[in-house]
């Protein structure tokens, strides 16, 4: 999705980020809330109070149409880095079952093109993206896996209370876990277990090496990711992926990797679990 390249094309460290307000975060998640509800007039009078707008954007590649939510400031000299939100219109707004997530595009390179890999493979989809480099504004202020006062966590705390599974997509340097390809973790919950052997599983058969984080020490399991604390709470299936550079720099292991991904959000579109 060429959109979601010319976004996140000007991320970098030390960019502006400002902090939305606790109302900013609940308002975008209640417009998140009515899209879901299939209620769009509604959502975009919400949104109109934080300057946040409702299209529909179709990808090239596929042909398929997305209901995007986006700032407007993103197009103006300051953008506050607050993310968008991609959700499928492939039917009626029931049809919404699953989330992928991308908190860190660019600081995790290619990412935000795995996430679109991921949103492309199955039906049902929801992606949320953040809005900013995660070394953005001041201090860990746009590291949006790890704070709670961020419109991605408000929307993803929105999507949980919902009962949309969820798969985070991060990626990480090779001499971080030498030797591996992926670390798949199902974060500070154990629900996503089966889900989490089916991916591993896939990406094996992939010819990817993968820590499995429930059943060997792996670095990077996402035990403190905020979005996985509140989906263990909501007990809603969360899968938190890391991919290494390699994997994420080649454009055929990228493929190969969210292909992996689309055998269990394929299930989760149908409503289903391994």
């Amino acid at each position: 999705m060429a959109r979601v390249d010319d976004y996140t094309a000007d991320f970098r460290p030390g960019s502006g980020y400002r902090e939305p307000s606790r109302r900013d975060r609940e308002t975008v998640a209640r417009g998140v809330r009515l899209l879901l509800d299939g209620n769009r007039a509604a959502a975009q009078r919400a949104l109109d109070d934080v300057d946040f707008t409702v299209r529909t954007v179709t990808d090239s590649a596929t042909g398929r149409r997305y209901t995007e939510l986006a700032d407007r400031s993103d197009d103006g000299p300051a953008p506050r880095g607050w993310g968008r939100v991609y959700l499928a219109q492939d039917g009626t707004p029931a049809r919404h079952r699953w989330t992928v997530q991308v908190p860190h595009p660019v600081a995790d390179r290619n990412t935000e093109r795995l996430g679109v890999g991921v949103l492309r493979g199955a039906h049902g989809g929801v992606m949320v993206i953040a809005g900013a480099h995660r070394k953005a504004g001041e201090g860990d202020a746009a590291d949006v896996a790890h704070r709670r006062d961020t419109v991605f966590d408000a929307v993803c705390a929105a999507l949980a209370e919902r009962g949309l599974p969820a798969v985070q997509v991060h990626g990480f340097a090779d001499a971080s876990a030498p030797g591996r390809d992926a670390v798949v973790s199902t974060g500070r919950g154990t629900l996503a277990r089966p889900e989490g052997r089916l991916l591993a599983d896939a990406l094996h058969d992939k010819g990817y090496a993968v820590c499995r984080a429930w059943s060997a020490s792996c670095p990077l399991e996402g035990r403190t990711n905020v979005q996985g604390r509140k989906a263990a709470e909501e007990h809603v299936p969360f899968l938190h992926i890391e991919f290494s550079n390699r994997t994420r720099t080649d454009a055929q292991r990228t493929a190969a990797a969210a292909a992996a991904i689309g055998r269990v959000t394929n299930l989760w579109q149908k409503g289903e679990r391994p």
